[in-house]
């Protein structure tokens, strides 16, 4: 099930479980996860990009061993807020993961989360080649949390 909202993703949600985030780029997939009361994302993998099945296949295998009940997908707005490919690239990704899975879908504006996974990790003084392995994973930690700090604030509404 696709959400038009996060709000409406909070509705599709169980009251209790971890959630996914991912970063979707045409290399590769970023992947973190919540903790099972949805206050903190933590880096998990990056996932190689192959084809769409290979790559559902491994994500859903993920969700089923860290119990997954949720995932948001991090959506590549124009930095003028419009929707161009990219968008429309995670968007077909979404509706192709829901043949596949009744797990709720939501997205979450990820406009500048690569370049403050990239301060992040220029701060903490990585190296280049260590901040090419990770980077993808910790932008998706960004995308999550932005997105439970969202969630967290709903559920004191």
């Amino acid at each position: 099930m696709i959400t038009d909202t996060i709000e409406a993703f909070f509705q599709a949600l169980p009251d209790h479980g971890s959630v996914a985030g991912l970063d979707l780029g045409t290399h590769t997939i970023g992947v973190a996860v919540s903790d099972g009361f949805r206050r903190v994302a933590s880096p998990l993998e990056t996932i190689k990009r192959k084809k769409f099945g290979a790559d559902a296949v491994k994500l859903l295998a993920i969700c089923e061993a860290r119990q997954i009940t949720g995932l948001v997908l991090g959506l590549p707005l124009n930095m003028d807020g419009s929707e161009g490919p990219r968008v429309q690239s995670t968007r077909a990704f979404a509706r192709n993961l829901t043949a596949l899975t009744a797990l709720p879908i939501g997205f979450w504006d990820e406009r500048l989360s690569t370049v403050a996974a990239e301060r992040t990790l220029l701060e903490a003084d990585t190296s280049r080649r260590r901040r090419s392995e990770v980077i993808d994973h910790v932008a998706a930690s960004f995308i999550l949390q932005g997105a439970l700090d969202r969630l967290a604030h709903l559920e004191g509404t």
